[in-house]
Formats: structure tokens, C-alpha cells, sequence
């Protein structure tokens, strides 16, 4: 998933901070932990602190007893990518958005992959809605695939 491969650029800073270890994965279960329970926010430089509250509001809030450890931050953050293309955003400028709003540092070739699967998925799933006769899935999904393809 996309997410795997999201990396907080500000990691080894935010190590200095809390005076232990800090994975750099932004979506790594420990390094979500930190930012739910145990990171003073005062702490933390205007910028840095901006972007991990993003981080938090978009992505960790949500109301699973497992959370953040219950699949909806790797979820929301696919989501947030799919979003920004469907405003017509490239995989560059949504590689810097992220880099600008969540301190997330994604590779632009990893984030067209990931689009380029999108598709792919979405293809099969308009297949099967086409033979199944699902109309308004069929239309759902050719819709997405535009989007995604910016058409």
C-alpha cells in the first residue's frame, strides 16, 4: 500500500524532542503511538507542530477501538492522494503537498504507481459490474478511472 512508503522527513528531529527512538515511516504503528499518546506538542517548532496536528486531524482521527493501529490512517491517506488528483493535481505536486502540509516525504514515481494500480483495479471492477449488469457501479468506477486519468 501507498502508504508504506510515506516517510516523515522530520523523524530524526522529532527523535531529539522525545529522547528515544522515532521510526521514520510516517504510517509505522510506533511512530503513529507516539503522536497519539506520548508527544509534547509545546515542544515542537510552529512548522513542525502544524504539520504533525494535520498529520493527526487527517489521518489518526477516527473513532476504532484499535485506532490508530485499525487500517483507516493508511486508508485516509490513499484517499487524500486520490483526492488531490481528482483536482487535477500531478504526482509531483501532490508529492510536495504532502511534503508541505504533513511533513510526509513520498517519491512522485511511488505516488504514479500507485494511481497507475488504482486504475487497474478499477478496471476489473468495471468489468465485473459490467457483466454482473451493476449499472451504477459501472458508472462509479468510469468515473473514478477519469479522474484518476484526469480526462
Amino acid at each position: 500500500m501507498i502508504a508504506a512508503k510515506a516517510r516523515f522527513r522530520n523523524a530524526k528531529k522529532l527523535q531529539r524532542i522525545a529522547g528515544y527512538r522515532v521510526p521514520e515511516f510516517a504510517f509505522n504503528g510506533a511512530f503513529m503511538d507516539i503522536l497519539v499518546s506520548s508527544l509534547d506538542y509545546d515542544s515542537l517548532d510552529r512548522i513542525l507542530r502544524s504539520q504533525i496536528i494535520q498529520f493527526y486531524k487527517d489521518f489518526l482521527e477516527c473513532k476504532c477501538k484499535e485506532s490508530p493501529q485499525c487500517g483507516c490512517p493508511e486508508r485516509k491517506f490513499a484517499m487524500k492522494i486520490l483526492e488531490l488528483r481528482s483536482l487535477g493535481l500531478d504526482h509531483r505536486h501532490i508529492s510536495e503537498i504532502l511534503m508541505d502540509d504533513y511533513g510526509v516525504e513520498i517519491y512522485p514515481a511511488d505516488i504514479l504507481s500507485f494511481l497507475e494500480d488504482s486504475v487497474h483495479t478499477l478496471e476489473a471492477i468495471r468489468d465485473v459490474a459490467r457483466i454482473e449488469g451493476k449499472e451504477k457501479l459501472l458508472q462509479k468506477t468510469v468515473d473514478s478511472i477519469r479522474e484518476i486519468e484526469g480526462k
